[in-house]
């Protein structure tokens, strides 16, 4: 599982073998979140990140999501 970010306690990933839509995992302390990128950033679900670190893992999509995308295409084409 390549991981793109680590910031505010939270870890930015892709599983080996994703899929269309473009979208990043998120883990903090053992809880999962799945964060669409395009075509706008968009919870998938969350299975028990509080409320503030949904908040800090949408900004953080938010602002490195070029970047993102961009290891998206290196990794799945």
């Amino acid at each position: 599982m390549p991981t793109l970010l680590r910031i505010f306690g939270l870890r930015f990933f892709f599983y080996l073998d994703e899929h269309q839509p473009i979208h990043v995992h998120v883990e903090c302390n053992g809880k999962l979140a799945k964060i669409e990128l395009e075509p706008e950033i968009t919870i998938v679900y969350n299975h028990g990140l509080k409320e503030q670190e949904m908040r800090m893992a949408v900004d953080t999509c938010k602002i490195y999501g070029a970047q993102f995308i961009e290891e998206w295409h290196k990794r799945f084409g």
